[in-house]
């Protein structure tokens, strides 16, 4: 019978339960990146985990294996530094669209010019969590957070249209998808060049609730209703999930 919590080997059993609220998707992605570490079985010495400031930022200490917890945004450059010096060694980016996306905005766009052979796993809750819940570079329009009290007026980042301009892999899933998550990262480890996994994950304590659902469960009720997977399209629409296609790859 296949044994399948090898993944484990790959975490640090000790320092579980994790410190995200009840309900937090970040524990299902932590574990899905694990899974796939697992499934190209790596061995742990030639994986590097980095991650930046936030509540997906806290992800790299709970690795067993070489990690590094940066300052706020500059995970994506520290990670970049760690290939350039080391090019065996495979180096996964784990943190959140704030830190990835905001903070973090001006390395993504140069590390994607690159196309810096990484592997970067966002965290994409829509929300500042750790810090109250703050509008985000991934909050929707008119969703009503600390900072946009009267909705949010600002359209969401386009990552994706970031990602592909420079024909580098892009992915998109849920955590309630976590074959298809398991999947996209994957090949996203796979990939040649820069890969991004952009994971849609429920944050219900700093917004979920705040914008109508009553419970974790309710919200990836939501992501199983309204995203659908479709893994062979050069440009996911808003409601889907999948892996598109690079030109040449």
């Amino acid at each position: 019978m296949e044994d399948t919590t090898r993944f484990k080997r790959f975490l640090k059993e000790g320092n579980l339960p994790t410190p995200w609220c009840p309900g937090c998707g970040n524990g299902q992605i932590l574990k899905s990146l694990a899974q796939a570490f697992e499934e190209l079985n790596f061995d742990k010495h030639q994986v590097v985990v980095v991650s930046g400031i936030g509540c997906a930022g806290r992800s790299a200490g709970f690795f067993d294996l070489d990690s590094v917890h940066t300052a706020h945004g500059r995970a994506i450059p520290l990670a970049e530094g760690i290939k350039t010096a080391n090019e065996n060694l495979k180096v996964v980016v784990s943190s959140g669209d704030g830190d990835l996306l905001g903070i973090g905005g001006n390395h993504l766009l140069h590390a994607t010019r690159r196309n810096t052979p990484i592997t970067i796993v966002c965290y994409s809750n829509e929300i500042y969590g750790m810090t109250g819940g703050q509008a985000s570079p991934t909050t929707r329009l008119n969703t009503k957070t600390l900072t946009t009290p009267e909705g949010n007026r600002d359209a969401p980042f386009n990552v994706q249209a970031i990602i592909k301009a420079h024909n580098c892999f892009y992915a998109r899933s849920t955590t309630f998808h976590l074959p298809h998550l398991k999947k996209c990262v994957v090949e996203a480890l796979r990939h040649p060049g820069l890969s991004f996994v952009d994971v849609i994950t429920q944050c219900i304590v700093n917004n979920g609730r705040r914008i109508g659902f009553k419970d974790a469960f309710e919200m990836l009720m939501y992501y199983k209703n309204n995203y659908k997977i479709n893994d062979n399209a050069e440009f996911l629409k808003d409601n889907e999930i999948g892996i598109t296609r690079c030109a040449g790859v």
